[in-house]
């Protein structure tokens, strides 16, 4: 049976999923219909598809899909995921960082009693932490380096009165819990959001956020001490050429849990 898949987020990440299941997992599903606030982006990309999925709002492509993807942004994905749980839809979330609102959702994800599913996104080493999580893990730390045009837009360059482009050199930028830095950069740091869904929840994860002119990669240094020992990874992430504020990575893991859902 071919499942009708919906997308929300017609961005880069929305957009290179809708035609990698065009081109690579026509046998298994379609897609059939997208969502933008943004109508001229899911215009442009319901004509890159064939047959064109249906352009409609959250709750129409919600009853219309058998799996929904959100590729949109925390303001939308917790709302999104309780409506497909609600309704028993598999729903994978990119922007978790919209499920810190629902914690009840969380709990139900972390008791495998649950219609949503989440990516690893753009870092390595969840399973290791999930493991560790069987005993006492006494803290988890992020700490991501980000390229300057990554950060541009982020409502903590704002609120601290920071001008970007004068950085110089490497510059510590945020430091503080999982919880406030998706607050402050919604677009950037999912992957703080995801480790603390995995692990200590989202004020016990500790995150470090650098930036400077000199990097060119999204990079993400994952570092676990608990009973079990220490846990250490570094990813290096190539930004997205249509959004250096994505990963490639990210988008990668998208489709491998689709695949592992479908």
């Amino acid at each position: 049976m071919i499942k009708k898949i919906g997308i929300i987020g017609c961005g880069a990440m929305g957009s290179w999923i809708a035609e990698y299941i065009t081109k690579n997992l026509r046998d298994k599903s379609k897609v059939a219909a997208i969502c933008d606030i943004d109508f001229n982006k899911a215009k442009e990309l319901s004509e890159k598809i064939k047959p064109m999925p249906i352009i409609t709002t959250i709750d129409g492509l919600i009853d219309e899909s058998d799996l929904i993807i959100e590729t949109a942004s925390p303001e939308v994905s917790g709302t999104i995921a309780e409506k497909a749980d609600s309704l028993k839809k598999d729903v994978l979330i990119m922007s978790t960082g919209g499920l810190l609102n629902k914690p009840h959702l969380i709990e139900k994800i972390n008791s495998g009693h649950s219609y949503i599913h989440i990516s690893s996104g753009a870092i390595c080493g969840l399973d290791g932490l999930k493991s560790a999580m069987t005993g006492a893990v006494k803290s988890v730390t992020l700490t991501t380096r980000k390229p300057l045009k990554g950060l541009a837009g982020s409502p903590y360059l704002k609120e601290k009165n920071i001008d970007i482009e004068k950085i110089d050199k490497e510059t510590l930028i945020y430091s503080g819990t999982a919880r406030d830095a998706i607050r402050y950069f919604p677009q950037n740091i999912n992957v703080a959001v995801t480790l603390s869904i995995c692990g200590l929840g989202a004020d016990r994860t500790r995150v470090r956020l650098f930036t400077s002119p000199e990097y060119t990669k999204n990079t993400h240094e994952i570092e676990v001490e608990g009973e079990f020992g220490k846990l250490w990874t570094k990813t290096e992430n190539v930004p997205s050429m249509a959004n250096p504020k994505t990963s490639g990575l990210a988008i990668f893991s998208a489709i491998a849990k689709l695949k592992e859902i479908l």
